[in-house]
């Protein structure tokens, strides 16, 4: 019998030490995308700049794609149609909405009063790195109506649809709310 207790704490232990290492890893994930999003964000922000000040065109996007991959050879995202991706993303959210020395302050979204509430400017840059890139991508370059938008990446968020289900629900135009009433300010 004494064994058998023993064996009941010991998978007792184990499971919590499993649970544990699945939410950190959980975590992790979610850091590291935040991270990317902002570098993105503030990649495409550093192009639009020297674009403006220097007059270049978009034909200096190729060659920044080349060149940061021969640097970084093993890093993925740095593509051609990825950098411009990046400044599209940068135009579409310029408003100062992403501030990365931010980021430490803001706190969770409430995703229980997501769908009822129209959420704050203040959030929109937890939104935006609580989605993929991929998803944010899909968003940007499928839905045109910022509000409507706003409600996909909190509906995301919440229901943690992957990219798949999104694109199908946005093809639908299964919007299944009054997403309007989301606050989207630029």
């Amino acid at each position: 019998m004494s064994k058998e207790i023993e064996i009941v704490k010991y998978q007792s232990l184990l499971g919590e030490i499993k649970t544990a290492i699945q939410h950190a890893r959980f975590r992790a994930t979610l850091s590291v995308n935040a991270e990317m999003i902002l570098l993105y964000w503030h990649v495409g922000k550093l192009i639009a700049e020297r674009q403006r000040q220097e007059g270049w065109s978009a034909k200096v996007i190729p060659r920044l794609a080349a060149d940061l991959q021969h640097e970084f050879t093993n890093l993925k995202g740095f593509s051609e149609r990825n950098l411009g991706r990046m400044l599209a993303f940068y135009k579409e959210y310029s408003e100062n909405l992403i501030l990365p020395q931010a980021v430490a302050k803001l706190q969770s979204i409430d995703t229980e009063q997501s769908t009822d509430l129209p959420q704050p400017v203040a959030n929109l840059q937890q939104v935006l790195t609580k989605i993929p890139w991929g998803h944010n991508i899909l968003l940007m370059e499928k839905v045109k109506e910022k509000n409507v938008r706003l409600w996909y990446m909190l509906q995301t968020i919440e229901k943690g649809w992957s990219r798949d289900w999104l694109l199908n629900l946005i093809c639908k135009g299964d919007v299944g709310c009054n997403c309007r009433a989301y606050k989207f300010h630029t």
